[in-house]
Formats: structure tokens, C-alpha cells, sequence
């Protein structure tokens, strides 16, 4: 690869915005304040749950349009996207920037586990178990891994929209919770009340109270004078969006970008550099490699091909390897010996990897995994790493997986008396 550097430009990016607090702090009278102004062009407000739009349209100067929809995750996705076409469409004709409001993404973020309760408890009509209304459903990690991707294409349309983009959202003191998820008496903290990387994603974060003047909690900006890390959240008296994004933020329409975003994406190339070792594509899965071999070599590559061998067919081919290599007396009887000691090891070791894979795959079935994907997205929860395929996972590995996947289906596996009668009769 031929490396590609630039410098860096220093301009400016539109703004993502996180405005937070508790109820009734001015969160949303603050947006409706900034589609006042005559330095933003149309704003467009998305109404969550909270239901405030309508009547901070009588702000003086608000001007600011709703943007109707059913509540569903597909029409909220398809309104973001239509507004970031028409902030496109604006900039390129030079007009004021599109402002676009949510409010709040607390709602966004509650819709979202909403659909998850919704699917752990479709999979667990699906097994002939329905819980209670109250009871809650054990969400498996699989689910967990497609509603965290949802939002995430969400903020993806947000921390690129050529635009200014507003989020609002609930904070509040709550008791601290210790390693194991209990609480510590006497110790609070505050929390934001969303997505758990809903803050980092923004590139200011305003805190709004009815006790204290706001906070810039932290900005990503060379110009707000708060240097992440090191300076504490920043009282700001009389403070408006509209001065945080071009007195604060330094934003300039015209000069402002999108933030230039690397998705990282896995790629054919990448799938093939990742095999399994021992496949084609890094070396020979079996037999001495090519090449002259002086006396004792050849014994030691066999050895060496016996432990990196990943399949029965591996182990087969290098049996064959050896027994040739014998018969030409280019290994020993002893080599020989030593050879069949360890090869046998290394099948019994494999047959092992292979029983506890098949049982990783017939839980797979239990728990209604099926898809190829949605295992691999499970798998690379338990184990704390991208697991591109099943092979690579480690004996220890597969039998992490194995026990989660046990306790799931335990889970949601109906007792033997809410079974149906003829169920219980086999």
C-alpha cells in the first residue's frame, strides 16, 4: 500500500449538539430559540416523546417546521434522511444552514430497547413461552448488537449532516453503582439518559439546570477555550445556541464541513489476510513445505504441521506426508514414533474442538441464531474481539460462548408443566 497523507485544513465542522437536563431546564425552549435567528436558514424539529413543538412555535421569532411521523424507527430514520438531503441542497446553494432538532434522543434511545423487548419476547413466543407484561425478557446479545446498529446508523446521518444538528436529552443525579451493578449508599452521579455513547458522539455537550447557569460540559473545539481533559465544565451566563455555535464554536456556513468520517468496513482482502492458519491462503494445511530439507528437518516440519493442523483433513494429509517420508528413510523409526505419538494427541484434541463446536451450533439452533451474521456478532460479544468466522474462536473460547449460550436458552425454554399436554406425554 502506497501511503496517503494531508494536512490538516483546521476549519470548522457543523456542530452536533447534546443539550441536557433535567425536566423542564429549557431544553427545548433553547432550540426553538435558536430557529429564531437570522443566521440559520429552516429548522426542522423532530418531536420524540416529548410533545413540546407545538406550542414553542408561540416563541417570538420561532420559525421552525414539525416533521410529522408515526412513531416508528423506519419513518424517524426516513425523516433524518430527508432533512440531511435538503441541508445538502442548501449549502450547495449557498443559503443559511439547516437546523435540525430532535427532541429528545432520551425517546430515541427508550424506542429502541422498546424493540428489543419486542424481539426477545417474539423469539420466546416462537418457543411457545409468553412472560408476563411486567416480567422482563432476558435480551440476548445478538439482539443487543442489531438495536445498537440501528442507532448508530442514525448518528452516523446526524455527525454527518451538512448542517446544524440539535439533540436534546434527559440528565439527572442517580445512585452509584458498584462492579457488580449494586448500589453504594451515600454516592451519586449523574447520567445522561440515552444511548451509553450518546455524549461522546456529540461534538458539545450543554448541560442546562433550573438551579445553575448552563454548563459547556466539553466541546470538540479548538476555539471554546475548554481543553478536554483538563478544564472543568464552563458556567456560561445568558448563553443561546445561537452564540455557542458561531461565538463559541467559531462556525462559519461557508466555510463549515462534515466531519470526515472512516467508516470501517471489512473487505474481501481482509476476510482472506484473517483465515484460519493453516488454510491456502497463508500456507499448506499439511506436509513439509517446499524446498530442500536437510536431516531432521523434515521431521521437525512434520511436527510443526501435526500442531498447527486445524482439521481431520489436515491430519490426514499429514499422515500420508509422513508415511512417505518413511518409507524414503528421510525420517527415522524414532521420528516415526515420535510422529504417530503426537499426531494421535492432536486428533484426539480435535475431535474434542469438534464435539464442543457441534454443541456451540446445535445451541446456536436452540436459541434461534441462525444466521450467520447474527452468530458471529454473538460470538464476538462473548469473547471481547471481532471474530470474523467460528473457526478462529479457541477452545476456551467456544466453551465461553457455549455456557452463555446455555444459560439463554435455559432462559427461554418453558418449564415442563407450561408445556403443552402432548409435550409432556412424549
Amino acid at each position: 500500500m502506497t501511503l496517503r497523507t494531508r494536512k490538516p485544513t483546521g476549519r470548522v465542522p457543523w456542530p452536533l449538539i447534546l443539550i441536557e437536563g433535567p425536566e423542564k431546564a429549557g431544553k427545548s425552549w433553547a432550540c426553538a430559540e435558536l430557529s429564531a435567528s437570522p443566521r440559520v436558514g429552516q429548522t426542522y424539529w423532530i418531536d420524540l416523546g416529548e410533545g413540546s413543538a407545538d406550542e414553542y412555535g408561540a416563541i417570538p421569532g420561532a420559525r421552525y417546521l414539525i416533521v410529522e411521523h408515526d412513531g416508528t424507527w423506519t419513518q424517524i430514520l426516513a425523516a433524518v434522511e430527508a432533512v440531511k438531503a435538503e441541508a445538502q441542497r442548501a449549502a450547495d446553494a449557498g443559503e443559511p444552514p439547516v437546523v435540525l432538532v430532535i427532541d429528545s434522543m432520551t425517546a430515541e434511545w427508550d424506542l429502541l430497547k422498546a424493540l428489543a423487548d419486542a424481539k426477545a419476547r417474539e423469539r420466546l413466543a416462537r418457543k411457545g413461552r409468553r412472560l408476563a407484561p411486567d416480567t422482563e425478557p432476558q435480551i440476548s446479545m445478538d439482539i443487543w448488537n442489531e438495536i445498537n446498529a440501528k442507532h448508530r446508523r442514525l448518528m452516523t446521518l446526524l455527525m454527518t449532516m451538512p448542517g446544524i444538528v440539535v439533540m436534546t436529552a434527559r440528565g439527572k443525579e442517580v445512585a452509584a453503582l458498584d462492579a457488580n451493578g449494586r448500589p453504594i449508599e451515600g454516592s451519586r452521579e449523574y447520567r445522561v439518559e440515552g444511548q451509553r455513547n450518546l455524549a461522546y458522539d456529540a461534538s458539545v455537550w450543554i448541560r442546562v439546570s433550573r438551579d445553575h447557569p448552563p454548563l459547556i460540559v466539553g466541546a470538540r473545539s479548538v476555539h471554546a477555550g475548554i481543553r478536554p481533559g483538563v478544564d472543568r465544565p464552563r458556567p456560561m451566563p445568558d448563553l443561546t445556541l445561537e452564540k455557542v455555535i458561531f461565538d463559541v464554536l467559531k462556525c462559519e456556513p461557508g466555510e463549515a464541513h462534515v466531519r470526515d468520517l472512516v467508516q470501517p468496513q471489512v473487505t474481501a482482502a481482509d476476510l482472506a489476510a484473517s483465515a484460519e492458519p493453516g488454510t491456502p491462503a497463508t500456507r499448506p494445511v499439511s506436509g513439509p513445505p517446499a524446498g530442500p530439507a536437510t536431516p531432521g528437518e523434515v521431521a521437525t516440519r512434520l511436527l510443526e504441521t501435526v500442531a498447527n493442523a486445524t482439521s481431520q483433513d489436515a491430519l490426514r494429509q499429514v499422515w500420508h506426508d509422513a508415511r512417505r517420508a518413511h518409507l524414503a528413510g528421510t525420517i527415522t523409526d524414532a521420528e516415526a514414533e515420535l510422529f504417530k505419538q503426537r499426531w494421535q494427541a492432536r486428533r484426539e484434541q480435535l475431535d474434542q474442538q469438534d464435539h464442543q463446536r457441534r454443541r456451540m451450533f446445535a445451541l446456536f439452533s436452540e436459541a434461534d441464531i441462525t444466521d450467520r451474521d447474527e452468530r458471529l456478532a454473538y460470538a464476538s460479544e462473548v469473547v471481547g474481539r471481532t471474530v470474523a468466522s467460528t473457526r478462529e474462536l479457541t477452545a476456551d473460547e467456544v466453551a465461553a460462548v457455549i455456557d452463555r449460550l446455555r444459560r439463554y436458552v435455559e432462559q427461554t425454554t418453558p418449564p415442563v408443566d407450561e408445556r403443552q399436554p402432548a409435550e409432556v406425554a412424549a
